[in-house]
């Protein structure tokens, strides 16, 4: 008679199959809600943002030139009015804060990637120079399954130019994807988890290239958790008008920071590297 095989030993090819038919099963959903919250994200808003005025607070003087680049937190697409978006919510606090006009000029997309906001700073005019430019963008690219590194090598990309004529720099890093309670689980601990590392990543690029990061999952994701009602837009992905003032009134100690105004920084901004 041969000898019968251990358990273990019948019970290990049994178990990887069945690990097998589990991983896939996992995958099979994830892609499905993935392709499910793709469908439904932004469609309530449409694919333009509000136009923002230019010149904010003309009769100070002594402008202040803010470009904004990015994705469509960026751009402002969810809030009610062209004065409730990030931009223009930026330049007003930073007039009333700095008693200088700002001249603002968006060029932020909505649905870019970050390889596609070095084209956002080709259009500009030739000779344009900001003194401040922040950029928002990572979402989209964990939405597509962009890799890290190669989302932070398009990154230093729209840098280097902006470091080279002397454009302060702020980045508001990539929100924490978990924080959207309209996408279901698995897929918003997998987005959660991306999304904190390409924020991560992008914080280590900013500061080493002596800009400055802003951790929008600290300074602004508790916000969005607890108050989703209030501060998201109707298609539960976007900020609301309420979301991005929240945002802008967060951001802007390091758009101060970056502009030499010397104050305490709060909790989840962080400065150039020494």
């Amino acid at each position: 008679m041969r000898a019968s095989r251990p358990p273990l030993l019948v019970a290990v090819p049994a178990l990887a199959a069945i690990t097998a038919g589990l991983a896939a099963s996992f995958v099979s959903v994830v892609h499905l809600q993935a392709r499910a919250a793709r469908r439904v994200i932004g469609k309530p808003l449409g694919a333009s943002a509000p136009v923002v005025r230019e010149v904010y607070k003309k009769k100070y003087g002594d402008r202040i030139e803010l470009l904004l680049l990015g994705d469509s937190i960026a751009a402002g697409l969810g809030a009610g009015s062209p004065d409730e978006t990030l931009g223009a919510q930026l330049a007003s606090r930073l007039a009333k804060k700095t008693q200088r006009t700002v001249r603002l000029r968006s060029a932020a997309h909505v649905g870019s990637e970050t390889s596609m906001v070095r084209a956002q700073l080709a259009a500009l005019p030739p000779g344009y120079r900001a003194d401040v430019a922040v950029i928002v963008v990572g979402g989209n690219d964990v939405t597509h399954r962009v890799r890290p590194a190669e989302s932070v090598r398009h990154l230093r990309e729209v840098l280097e130019p902006l470091v080279a004529v002397g454009t302060e720099v702020v980045v508001g890093t990539c929100p924490d994807l978990g924080a959207l309670g309209a996408v279901p689980r698995p897929l918003r601990t997998l987005a959660s988890r991306s999304s904190r590392q390409l924020a991560a990543a992008q914080r280590g690029l900013v500061t080493g290239m002596g800009g400055h990061a802003v951790s929008l999952a600290e300074v602004v994701g508790p916000f969005f958790v607890t108050q989703p009602d209030d501060m998201f837009a109707v298609d539960r992905f976007h900020p609301s008008g309420a979301g991005y003032r929240r945002t802008a009134k967060a951001m802007l100690p390091s758009v101060l920071a970056a502009l030499g105004h010397q104050h305490p920084l709060p909790s989840g901004h962080y400065p150039p590297a020494p």
